[in-house]
C-alpha cells in the first residue's frame, strides 16, 4: 500500500530530482538507507506515503490559488472514507488541502526573500472513526527564486578623501552593494559595478567596486569636492538586470604643493616712542594656498637696522607673524627702522621640494612717532652722604632731568612732600640744588629717602620723579653717660679695695672702630678718701671702697661725681653722679637695712601715723565733695503741683527812688546780669522763687556799643513775658506781674532805656557814681567810658 504526490504539469520540468523522504515514523526516530548498519538493526516499516520533493515559483501573481500538488493514499477507493490532513509551517494560513481530493494550494503570495521554504506534515485518516490510516510524515516545499531584488548599496552615501596630486590607480574607496535574490541559483545575485559620473576624475573595478584615481595631479587649490555615482546591476550586467546605485563624495585632502608668499612687498607701520617693550607693532602674513600644517609658518628678521630694536614672532594659529618692540625706542634718537622679514613653511613635503624653497621675504618699515615726553632724569636713582653736622642751606645733591623730547622745554624741580613730611630738605625750583633746611641728626634719622619731582613748565602733566637717598654720617656729637646703675650701696662691714659697683656708659654715636669709654673721678672727688674707681679698659669700671669702717651714725649717703669721656674726635664727656648709700648687711653682703634720709620716715611718726593721716585727709576730700554737690542741687526747678500754694500776686516796679531796697519781691539787676544775680538774705519772697537763670537760656546775649540800648531792655522783657506764657511749670496761674516803665517822678528820673529807641544820641551815666552806694551797682554797669563796649549778659 502507498500513496503518491502527484503534481501538475507545469511543475515537471521543474523537479530536479526524486527524493524519499523520510517520515518520522510513530516511533519517532528515521531510517537512514545509507547505512548498512542501521539497515541491519532496524526493520524497514513499509510506507503508505510516497511524493517527490518540489520548487514553488515566488511571487505568484494569478487570481486563483497557486496549485501545488495532490496527495492521494492506495487505500483511498474514492468513497470519501478517507480524511487528509495538512500541518506544520504555513499549513491553514498560507497553504490549504482538500480534505477529501488531497489538494494542495497556495492561498498567499510566496517571497523567498522572507522563508525560502516551509516544512509540513501530511497524513490520511478515516473519516468516520479519525483513526490513521498513514503514518504521519514530512515533506519540504522549497520556494524557487527569481530576480525580483535590485542590488543596494547599504551602507551609502559614501564620503571618502584622497590626497591631491595622488597617481592613477590610487585607491580611494571600496563600495559594496547587496542583492536579496539567491546566489545559488541563476545570476540574480551577481552583480557588476559601473561608473555614472565622476569620469575622467575617478574610475570602479566592476568585481571589486574599488574606487580609483583615473586622471593625475588633481590639484586641491584648484577643485576640493568631488561626487561619484556608483551602479551596481545584477543578472551580470546583462540586459533585463536590476540595477541599484550609490552616490560617493570625495575630498582631496591637502598636501604642502604652494610655497608662501607675502601679500605685500613693503609694510608700512608706525608705533610711538612711548610704547613700552612688548608691545605690538603690526601683523604680517605670508600667504600659503595650502591649509592646516601645510600652511603653518615660521617668521623670523634677516636683515635690517632694527632686527635689534623689534622682535617678530607667529600668533597662536601659526599664521601670522607679529612684530614687537624689543628695546625702548626714542624718536629724537632714531625716528624710523627697516626690517627684512621672512617667512618659511614649517612642514615640509620631500617629494614637492622640486616646486621651490617654500619661503618668502618682504620689507618692513617701522616709523616711530614723537610724543611728549615726561623729564628724563640723568641717573635713574641717587646715593648721597651727608655728616649729621652739616649747617643749614648746605647743598646735599645737583639733581638734573631735561626734556627728551625735540622741544626741550624747561624743567620745574620740587620735592614730594610725602617723603619728606618733616621738611628737612629744600629743593631750588629751576637748578634742582637740594640742600637742608634743618639740622640732621643721625641718631634721630639716619636715612632720608627723598623723592624729586621734575616737571615741564609748557606741560605739567608730565612729571617725572627720582630718588635721591641721603646717609646720614655719624658725628661724635653726644656725650657718653652712664647706664642704668646711678643708685648703689655699700655695707658697713666693708673692707677697703672692696668692689661695689661696675659701672658701664652708653653713647648714641656709631664711630666706625666702635665704642670706647674713659672713666675716672671727677676731679673735684679726685682725692675721695672713701671710694676710688678703676677703668678695666673694657668700656667698663669698677667702683672701690678706700677705707674700712663704715658707720651709718656719721654718714649714710655719699655722692660720688663720675668723668666719662669717648675717644672720638672731638672727644665729648660728661659727669654722672653715683649715690652710694651706707646700709648693714649680713655676713654673707645681704642687705638688711638702709636709714637714708631719702627712704625714711621721721623717727616721731610711724608707719599708723602716717596711715590715719592719709584716711583723715580722705575723709576730709569727701566731705568737701559732698557739700559742693549739695550746693549744686539746692536751687530745684518749679514743679506742678496741685498742692502748691497758690495764691494771687501782684508785684508792682512802679517807682524809683530807694534804689534797689524799694523792690522787695524783684532785684533789678538781674535784668542786666542774671547769671550774676545774688539774692540777699532775708529779702527773698517765700511764696515765688526767682526765675532769672531759667529765664536766661533763652535771652540773646547781645552786645551793645555805649553801655545801653531801650530794644535790649525791651526785648528782654517780651522774651520774659514769652517764656511765662509757654512754660508749663511757670509760678502760680494767677500771679500777675507788671513791667512798667521805672523813675517816674523819680529825681533820677528814669534809668530805662524804653523810652529812648527814637534817639540816636548817646547816654552817659559817669554821674551816677556821684549817687552813692546805692546806686553803685547801675554806675559800674553803666558808668563806662563813651565807645566802649558792653554786652547784655
Amino acid at each position: 500500500m502507498g500513496v503518491r504526490l502527484h503534481l501538475p504539469a507545469s511543475f515537471l520540468p521543474l523537479t530536479l530530482g526524486i527524493l524519499t523522504l523520510l517520515p518520522h515514523s510513530l516511533l519517532g526516530k528515521a531510517v537512514d538507507e545509507g547505512n548498512s548498519r542501521n539497515s541491519e538493526l532496524l526493520q524497514r516499516v513499509k510506507r503508505g506515503w510516497v511524493w517527490n520533493q518540489f520548487f514553488v515559483l515566488e511571487e505568484y501573481t494569478g487570481l486563483e490559488p497557486l496549485y501545488i500538488g495532490k496527495l492521494h493514499s492506495d487505500m483511498d477507493k474514492g468513497d470519501g472514507s478517507i480524511k487528509y490532513i495538512l500541518t506544520g509551517e504555513g499549513a491553514g494560513s498560507t497553504f490549504t488541502i482538500d480534505d477529501g481530493t488531497g489538494d494542495i494550494h497556495a492561498i498567499q503570495r510566496l517571497d523567498r526573500e522572507v522563508k525560502s521554504q516551509y516544512v509540513l506534515r501530511a497524513q490520511a485518516r478515516n473519516r468516520l472513526t479519525d483513526r490513521p490510516l498513514e503514518p504521519e510524515s514530512e515533506f519540504i516545499v522549497k520556494i524557487q527564486d527569481i530576480n525580483d531584488n535590485e542590488p543596494k548599496f547599504l551602507d551609502g552615501p559614501y564620503q571618502a578623501s584622497v590626497p591631491e596630486m595622488s597617481k592613477i590607480g590610487t585607491s580611494v574607496i571600496q563600495v559594496t552593494a547587496t542583492d536579496a535574490d539567491d546566489p545559488t541559483y541563476g545570476n540574480s545575485a551577481r552583480v557588476v559595478y559601473s561608473i555614472l559620473e565622476g569620469q575622467p576624475y575617478f574610475s570602479v573595478d566592476a568585481k571589486t567596486g574599488v574606487v580609483r584615481v583615473s586622471l593625475a595631479d588633481m590639484d586641491r587649490e584648484t577643485r576640493e569636492n568631488y561626487t561619484v555615482v556608483i551602479q551596481a546591476k545584477d543578472m551580470g550586467g546583462q540586459l533585463g538586470g536590476l540595477a541599484g546605485t550609490t552616490t560617493v563624495n570625495i575630498t582631496l585632502s591637502d598636501v604642502n604643493d604652494n610655497p608662501p608668499m607675502f601679500d605685500q612687498r613693503l609694510y608700512q607701520m608706525s608705533v610711538p616712542e612711548s610704547a613700552p617693550v612688548g608691545s605690538v607693532v603690526g601683523r604680517i602674513w605670508a600667504r600659503d594656498r595650502d591649509i592646516g600644517v601645510n600652511a603653518e609658518m615660521k617668521y623670523s628678521i634677516i636683515d635690517g637696522d632694527g632686527r635689534d630694536t623689534f622682535d617678530i614672532s607667529t600668533d597662536p594659529t601659526n599664521l601670522f607673524g607679529i612684530i614687537t618692540v624689543k628695546k625702548p625706542l626714542n624718536f629724537e634718537s632714531k625716528p624710523s627702522y627697516t626690517l627684512k622679514v621672512e617667512g618659511t613653511n614649517t612642514h615640509l613635503d620631500p617629494s614637492f621640494r622640486h616646486r621651490g624653497n617654500f619661503k618668502d621675504v618682504t620689507i618692513v618699515h617701522v616709523s616711530v612717532e614723537d610724543v611728549d615726553e615726561p623729564p628724563l632724569f640723568d641717573q635713574p636713582a641717587y646715593y648721597v652722604e651727608l655728616p649729621e653736622d652739616a649747617e643749614i642751606g648746605t647743598v646735599v645733591k645737583m639733581v638734573s632731568a631735561r626734556d627728551p623730547d625735540s622741544a626741550n622745554n624747561t624743567v620745574r624741580y620740587s620735592i614730594e612732600r610725602s617723603s619728606d613730611p618733616e621738611k628737612f630738605f629744600y629743593i631750588e625750583i629751576t637748578s634742582g640744588s637740594l640742600m637742608t633746611v634743618r639740622l640732621l641728626d643721625r641718631e634721630e634719622i639716619g636715612w632720608h629717602n627723598i623723592t624729586v619731582l621734575a616737571m615741564e613748565m609748557n606741560n605739567p602733566t608730565q612729571i617725572s620723579s627720582v630718588t635721591v637717598a641721603v646717609k646720614v654720617l655719624d658725628v661724635n656729637d653726644n656725650p657718653p653717660s652712664l647706664a642704668h646703675y646711678m643708685d648703689t650701696y655699700v655695707c658697713e662691714n666693708a673692707k677697703a679695695g672692696q668692689l661695689i659697683q661696675t659701672v658701664t656708659a652708653v653713647d648714641p654715636d656709631d664711630p666706625l672702630g666702635g665704642q670706647h669709654f674713659y672713666y675716672s673721678l671727677a676731679p673735684e672727688a679726685a682725692n675721695n678718701p672713701n671710694f676710688t674707681l678703676r677703668d678695666n679698659q673694657d668700656n667698663t669700671a669698677w667702683i672701690l671702697t678706700r677705707r674700712g669702717g663704715w658707720s651709718q651714725q656719721d654718714q649714710t649717703v655719699f655722692y660720688l661725681p663720675v668723668f666719662v669721656s669717648d675717644g672720638e674726635q672731638p672727644v665729648q664727656t660728661s659727669t654722672s653722679t653715683l649715690t652710694v648709700r651706707l646700709c648693714s648687711c649680713d655676713h654673707e653682703g645681704n642687705v638688711m637695712t638702709c636709714n637714708a634720709e631719702a627712704y625714711s620716715l621721721p623717727a616721731s611718726l610711724s608707719k599708723g601715723a602716717l596711715i590715719a593721716i592719709l584716711a583723715c585727709i580722705f575723709v576730709l576730700l569727701v566731705m568737701i565733695l559732698l557739700m559742693l554737690s549739695l550746693r549744686s542741687h539746692r536751687k530745684k526747678p518749679y514743679l506742678c503741683d496741685e498742692e502748691e500754694n497758690v495764691h494771687e500776686n501782684i508785684v508792682r516796679y512802679d517807682d524809683e527812688g530807694g534804689g534797689e531796697e524799694d523792690t522787695e519781691a524783684f532785684d533789678i539787676a538781674a535784668m542786666w546780669n542774671p547769671r550774676e544775680v545774688h539774692h540777699p538774705l532775708g529779702k527773698v519772697r517765700k511764696d515765688m522763687l526767682p526765675e532769672i537763670e531759667s529765664l536766661s537760656r533763652y535771652v540773646p546775649q547781645v552786645c551793645v556799643v555805649g553801655g545801653g540800648g531801650d530794644s535790649n531792655v525791651h526785648g528782654y522783657v517780651l522774651a520774659k513775658l514769652l517764656e511765662a506764657d509757654m512754660d508749663p511749670c511757670a509760678p502760680p496761674y494767677d500771679s500777675l506781674q507788671t513791667y512798667a516803665y521805672e523813675g517816674e517822678g523819680s529825681v533820677a528820673e528814669s534809668l530805662s532805656s524804653l523810652q529812648s529807641g527814637a534817639s540816636n544820641t548817646d547816654h552817659e551815666y559817669d554821674y551816677l557814681n556821684d549817687w552813692g552806694p546805692r546806686f553803685k551797682k547801675l554806675a559800674e554797669m553803666y558808668g563806662v567810658p563813651r565807645g566802649s563796649l558792653a554786652c547784655l549778659m
